[in-house]
C-alpha cells in the first residue's frame, strides 16, 4: 500500500475510522466536500451492500482484531432486515462489518456500496455505541432519507432511547481486508476511542507529532480518537506511516 503524507492522512481519516467522516484540522472542509458532486448520490440496490455468504462476513468481521479477542467475540452480520447475531460471544466484544451509512450523512461516500469496515468493539462500546449504528441501519433499510435519519437519531438521543456512552468505549480496526473508502481503501491498522462531546483538545489530538488523530461526529455526539498501530490483526507489520 502506498505511503500517505500527513495532509492526505488527515483527509483520509475522515473517510475511514468507523466511517464517521467529518472535518478535522487540515482536511477538506465539509462545505467543500458538499460542493463536490458525490459519486454515490443515492442508495444502491440492497444486494450490493450484502456479502455473498455469511461465512465470509464472519471471517471479515473477526479480522478486525487479534484472534485472542475476536475468536471469543459475538459476531453480527447484515441481513435484509438489519443486523443479526450469528455467533454468540463469551468475552463481551462484538465484531461486525460496518457499511457506508456508519458515516455522517453529509459525506460523499455515505451510500458507497463497496464500504466494508471490519470493527471489533470492546464491551462498553458494544453496549453503548453500537446501538446508534444498528438504529441507523434499520432506518436505511426502511428507506428513510438522510434528513429523516438525522432527525430520528437526534430524537432518540434527546429522549434517552439510546444508551449513554460508557467510559472506556473503544474498538479495533486492524483488518487487512477492510475497505474503508475509495481513496484510503484499508488504510492503516488503528484503534479508536469514543469520547462524549468535543474531546480532541484534551487528548492532544491533531497536533504536530501527536500520534492521536481525532474527528468530531456531531450526529452521534461523540469525538472519535484514532491511534494508528504497527501491526495488522494477523501480527504482520503494517507499512510505515508518514508524518
Amino acid at each position: 500500500m502506498r505511503t500517505l503524507k500527513r495532509p492526505v492522512l488527515q483527509k483520509n481519516l475522515i473517510a475511514l475510522a468507523l466511517l464517521v467522516q467529518v472535518v478535522i484540522p487540515g482536511a477538506t472542509s465539509r462545505a467543500q466536500a458538499q460542493a463536490k458532486k458525490s459519486p454515490y448520490p443515492a442508495m444502491a440496490p440492497l444486494d450490493q451492500y450484502l456479502m455473498p455468504d455469511e461465512k465470509s462476513e464472519i471471517a471479515l468481521a473477526r479480522s478486525a482484531a487479534p484472534a485472542s479477542i475476536s475468536g471469543q467475540a459475538e459476531v453480527m452480520v447484515l441481513a435484509r432486515t438489519g443486523y443479526k447475531t450469528v455467533v454468540k460471544g463469551r468475552n463481551g466484544f462484538l465484531c461486525i462489518v460496518e457499511r457506508s451509512w456508519g458515516a455522517t450523512t453529509d459525506h460523499p461516500e455515505f451510500w458507497n456500496p463497496k464500504i466494508r469496515g471490519a470493527i471489533c468493539f470492546n464491551p462498553p462500546s458494544a453496549r453503548t455505541f453500537v446501538p446508534i449504528y444498528l438504529m441507523k441501519t434499520k432506518l436505511v433499510l426502511a428507506g428513510k432519507s438522510k434528513t429523516e435519519i438525522v432527525q430520528a437519531t437526534a430524537a432518540a438521543l434527546d429522549k434517552k432511547e439510546l444508551p449513554v456512552l460508557e467510559p472506556g468505549a473503544m474498538c479495533y480496526m486492524l483488518s487487512k481486508q477492510q475497505y474503508l473508502s475509495d481513496e484510503g481503501m484499508n488504510w492503516y491498522p488503528h484503534l479508536m476511542f469514543f469520547i462524549p462531546g468535543d474531546a480532541a483538545k484534551s487528548w492532544g489530538a491533531n497536533l504536530p507529532g501527536s500520534p492521536v488523530l481525532a474527528t468530531d461526529d456531531p450526529e452521534e455526539r461523540v469525538t472519535i480518537q484514532m491511534v494508528p498501530v504497527g501491526t495488522w490483526s494477523d501480527g504482520t507489520m503494517a507499512p510505515p506511516m508518514a508524518h
